[in-house]
């Protein structure tokens, strides 16, 4: 586990970019905090870094967004208002995620994904000088990201 001091919106689009040059088809990243922590700046910071151009909504009502035209492939999705984890298959969260990346944000409501290798854990927290990223990393991303 790795603690990241984000002071400024730079530095979250610093992080964005160097997840983006790590990503893989098949990684989450999942993104916890409370509201107002960043999540959704940082998801946005990740898809830009990704080669999208154009608006990139928040998914708090859609749930899910997709985005084909990205290297890997993605998938933004926010369990914000998911009530019980089975509502994230009932979606078809599986078939959204094949041949994709995943930023999850409010992974805890989807049932969580730390479990699997392909995981980056990142809870971020408001702190006195911006933000700060609590990172642990899955066996697939070790070494990835420097």
């Amino acid at each position: 586990m790795k603690t990241l001091e984000l002071p400024d919106l730079m530095a979250m689009e610093a992080l964005g970019r160097r997840i983006a040059l790590a990503l893989r088809p098949g990684d989450v990243v999942a993104l916890s905090g409370g509201l107002g922590a960043g999540k959704t700046t940082l998801a946005r910071a990740i898809i830009s870094a990704l080669g999208h151009d154009g608006e990139v909504p928040s998914p708090t009502f859609t749930i899910v967004e997709t985005y084909d035209n990205t290297d890997p492939p993605l998938v933004h999705a926010d369990f914000y208002r998911l009530e019980h984890p089975g509502e994230a298959e009932e979606i078809g969260l599986d078939d959204y995620r094949s041949g994709a990346a995943l930023i999850a944000e409010w992974p805890e409501n989807a049932g969580g994904f730390a479990h699997e290798p392909g995981c980056l854990s990142i809870t971020l927290e408001i702190a006195d000088s911006g933000r700060k990223a609590i990172v642990a990393a899955g066996a697939d991303w070790l070494g990835r990201m420097t």
